[in-house]
């Protein structure tokens, strides 16, 4: 431990620090997809040893924010055009479904924050403020599951968070003006019990964004850098 380190510092919060700082600094696209991770020059920025960096990284390889290939370290996952790809087909149909349930089965309260984030987004959106419309954006989306009142949904897209504010950072050069109006429309039929309209529009809402973002994927990604090929070669080590 270092002498920057908090006196009584344990594994576990040093862990969480360098868990919630490389977790923010990926989503925020302040680290590239495919970007090398250096331990030894993280864990001296982080001040932690590499023990809780690895189990940070480990974490944060759950998530599907980072690779970690046998021999050479760690990498920003290179969120491929695939990847992409696949993130839509689940959203599509879980997303579809929460708001079904969210209109449902959502009550004033629940309706009430919904509202808020959707008026964060108005503001982040009229203000320009690029990072400012991904946050509000992801959160609207995550406030729908909430409102689902599912657990097990919930449970299913927990895992989806941070790649989906990942993507609406790598993304932020789409309309947020028109992904605002469509926001709208979808707290509308949430907040009328429409659930079949509700369902439709979320569907339409996650599709909508498929085509240019898979546009986006391909100028951004790490072509050379072929994750199943990654995770093949860390299934062959396993015991």
């Amino acid at each position: 431990m270092t002498a920057a380190q908090p006196a009584g510092a344990g594994r576990g919060s040093l862990r969480d620090h360098a868990y919630d700082t490389l977790r923010r600094r990926i989503v925020e696209a302040q680290l590239q997809p495919g970007e090398r991770l250096v331990e030894r020059d993280l864990a001296a920025e982080l001040e932690v040893s590499r023990i809780p960096l690895r189990e940070a990284l480990r974490r944060l390889e759950a998530e599907g924010l980072v690779v970690l290939v046998p021999h050479r370290g760690a990498l920003v996952s290179p969120f491929t055009p695939s990847d992409v790809r696949d993130l839509f087909d689940v959203r599509e149909s879980l997303e579809s479904l929460a708001a079904q349930l969210a209109a449902e089965r959502s009550d004033a309260a629940g309706l009430a924050r919904l509202k808020a984030r959707l008026d964060a987004a108005r503001s982040a959106t009229d203000s320009g403020d690029r990072a400012a419309i991904a946050t509000a954006n992801a959160g609207f989306h995550t406030d729908i599951v909430e409102l689902a009142a599912n657990p097990l949904l919930t449970t299913m897209m927990r895992p989806l968070e941070a790649r989906t504010l990942w993507l609406f950072r790598l993304t932020a050069q789409r309309d947020p003006a028109r992904q605002c109006v469509e926001h709208v429309e979808l707290y509308e039929a949430i907040a009328a019990g429409a659930a079949d309209r509700a369902a439709a529009l979320a569907h339409d809402h996650v599709a909508d964004g498929r085509a240019e973002s898979l546009a986006l994927a391909a100028a951004w990604s790490r072509p050379e850098i072929d994750p199943q090929a990654v995770a093949a070669r860390r299934r062959r080590r396993a015991p």
